[in-house]
């Protein structure tokens, strides 16, 4: 091994860039040339591959985003674009490749490790729904900002008698709603894992309203439900005046947090030594405080296990009247 890669792909998470950093920090300390794949497998396959030095990453720990950037090619699921994409890093003397994304950037550096090139996974998401780690990078950057935008929400809130209906992002993972929910002392939480039922939630809601609550705040996982329609089913069935608001993308952005720089570095760091090794084909995650490897295929076949230490605290804290 003498020449490695790295890139981005799929939603960007905060804390990709300090992963980039890393992977060039600690490609130099053992002595690999290092090159940055621009636009993820597009850029691949289009041969958008740059020599990275250490003056492309100064300044970038602290940005959100990817200065690698990031775009989508369906087309890479053919082999015939897969195999383009080991030719243009082959002509470089490039066989690692550091792939920072989450389970659909997995099976793109699975297809590219079958054809040769050793490849690591870092998993970069702000869902937290990969498997294989218990944290994946950007999740708490995206956790403290929804926490912050629901704490405003609940100022106006009480000011004015309201309940208020957050969507967060997650995808169909419901660890975002749920942290943030725990964080922000949410009345309510409504995830896959929780599943809903309408006519529950709107009894709880009418029932907190009757105890002279003067505001209460329901998170929602997307993809969910219409948090519009449920506003204003609330508002028709209860006496509270109701406002949905979803997040979005902002989520997404941001500086990360100190605990996602962290993370983020210690993982490229194990990802950079097993392929000075010669080592490919994992996917490296969080257990505990420790940072582990898993076979890509093994890391794929996972299934995320619901904490039912947290999902309880949920049923004691919030959700009270719902069950």
């Amino acid at each position: 091994m003498r020449s490695i890669a790295v890139l981005t792909s799929g939603g960007d998470a905060p804390g990709m860039n300090t992963a980039i950093r890393a992977v060039v920090r600690s490609g130099f300390h053992y002595g690999l040339s290092v090159y940055g794949v621009y636009e993820g497998f597009k850029g691949l396959v289009e041969d958008d591959i740059r020599p990275l030095e250490r003056e492309h990453v100064s300044r970038i720990l602290n940005r959100g985003g990817t200065v690698l950037r990031s775009a989508r090619i369906p087309e890479f699921s053919e082999e015939k674009y897969q195999r383009i994409a080991v030719e243009n890093l082959r002509k470089r003397n490039i066989h690692g490749l550091v792939v920072i994304g989450g389970d659909g950037s997995f099976k793109g550096a699975l297809a590219l490790h079958k054809l040769g090139i050793k490849c690591i996974g870092l998993p970069g998401t702000i869902d937290n729904d990969i498997a294989a780690t218990d944290y994946t990078i950007g999740f708490f950057t995206a956790l403290n900002t929804a926490m912050e935008s629901i704490d405003k929400l609940r100022d106006t809130s009480f000011s004015h008698q309201r309940c208020s209906v957050v969507e967060v992002m997650g995808r169909h993972c419901g660890d975002l709603a749920l942290y943030s929910g725990i964080a922000v002392g949410s009345e309510f939480i409504i995830t896959p894992e929780t599943g809903f039922d309408r006519e529950k939630t709107l009894k709880a809601v009418q029932n907190s309203y009757e105890r002279n609550k003067r505001h209460a705040i329901i998170v929602v996982t997307e993809n969910m439900l219409d948090v519009q329609t449920l506003a204003k089913d609330i508002q028709a069935h209860t006496g509270y005046e109701t406002r949905a608001t979803v997040l979005g993308h902002v989520q997404r952005g941001g500086s990360p947090s100190a605990f996602d720089r962290v993370m983020a570095t210690e993982m490229t760091e194990y990802a950079v030594e097993l392929l000075s090794r010669d080592i490919g084909g994992k996917i490296i995650g969080l257990r505990g405080m420790n940072v582990v490897d898993y076979n890509i295929e093994e890391a794929l076949e996972m299934k995320k296990k619901v904490s039912n230490k947290r999902y309880g605290l949920v049923g004691k804290l919030v959700n009270n009247e719902v069950k």
